[in-house]
């Protein structure tokens, strides 16, 4: 998959593209329906594929103050569109001058003059542009001017709603990891790098890797999960997660802190980047009378991820599988960073 992040060094494909627009976050089976579409009209016609999205979440510009916590950063959101066999990601850099672009430069810069395009898919209540003047009526105007098509798709519907990244920041604020990974198609992900802690964990025997997550990322409630934790090497390990305060040791005043416990695994990890998905919602988290209560606790914990994880592993090389639309996982090197 072709990367582009700077506008003036754009494809231009020769045979045109099929192309969407929009954030991505959390690349879920409602962007996939419209990744589908589009890459179902783009070989009907000859043409490439497209995505033209936004970095960093225009909301983070124009309402930084109720802009939402991402589902997945920039490298993920490309690993996965590079799993849905799109050719060409146009990443555009949002700022203050970016919002105020009119719909019609965007459309004549971006969709025309960078990507050639012969068909636009969105969905059919889409906005773009300075004052969200860009809507479908819009683009089919404008398409009818520059030569492509425009198709308006509605919001795909699972599980009883609508698919949409904010269901899915709803359902992970409520600690449903479950049905987070039903409408993402795949468990949902947070990555960050090994950080050293205070080593209380290890000192009670259940050592846990702090993994410390960038501020802008979507955490599920807080609680205690099993997942899995993924190492650099793509290797993964079976995980009892805490996510909190701690509030045993803090009585919930101290930092939030993810922390999974590898199970059957040692070694040193600090300083590592880590992937952590969560598969599976255990209990929340609690203060207990003694701390004997709470290591006993811990050790239910361990044994009830362990056979949930066990249950769960079907499958390629015990990759863990959930319940919902098939998922594979994306692979990094199928994608490279252009100029």
């Amino acid at each position: 998959m072709d990367v582009v992040t700077d506008p003036a060094r754009c494809p231009s494909p020769a045979n045109g593209t099929v192309v969407t627009i929009g954030v991505y976050d959390g690349v879920h089976l409602g962007h996939r329906a419209v990744l589908a579409e589009v890459r179902d009209l783009a070989d009907k016609r000859g043409c490439d594929t497209a995505v033209v999205t936004f970095e960093p979440h225009p909301a983070r510009v124009v309402r930084p103050a109720s802009a939402p916590l991402l589902l997945t950063d920039l490298d993920q959101k490309l690993e996965l569109l590079a799993a849905c066999q799109v050719d060409h990601v146009v990443v555009i850099g949002f700022d203050e001058a970016r919002s105020r672009q009119s719909a019609a430069d965007f459309v004549a810069e971006t969709l025309v003059g960078c990507l050639h395009a012969r068909a636009v898919v969105v969905g059919h209540d889409f906005h773009f542009g300075h004052r969200r003047e860009g809507t479908v009526p819009f683009l089919v105007e404008q398409g009818g001017r520059h030569g492509f098509d425009v198709l308006g798709l509605s919001i795909k519907a699972e599980a009883g709603g609508a698919v949409s990244s904010t269901r899915i920041r709803s359902l992970l604020a409520a600690g449903d990891v479950e049905g987070a990974a039903v409408l993402l198609g795949r468990p949902h992900e947070v990555r960050g790098v090994v950080a050293h802690g205070d080593g209380r964990g290890k000192e009670w025997g259940f050592p846990t890797a702090n993994v410390a997550v960038p501020a802008d990322i979507c955490l599920p409630a807080d609680g205690v999960y099993a997942g899995w934790y993924v190492h650099p090497d793509g290797t993964q390990t079976p995980a009892a997660i805490s996510l909190g305060r701690r509030p045993q040791v803090y009585e919930d005043r101290g930092e939030r802190l993810l922390e999974p416990h590898l199970l059957d695994w040692d070694g040193d990890l600090y300083d590592q980047a880590a992937k952590v998905r969560f598969t599976h919602h255990l209990r929340a988290q609690e203060r207990f009378p003694e701390v004997e209560d709470l290591l006993a606790q811990i050790g239910r914990d361990i044994e009830a991820a362990r056979r949930l994880l066990q249950a769960s592993l079907a499958g390629r090389s015990g990759e863990p599988q959930i319940a919902g639309p098939a998922w594979r996982a994306p692979d990094p090197d199928a994608w490279r960073l252009g100029p």
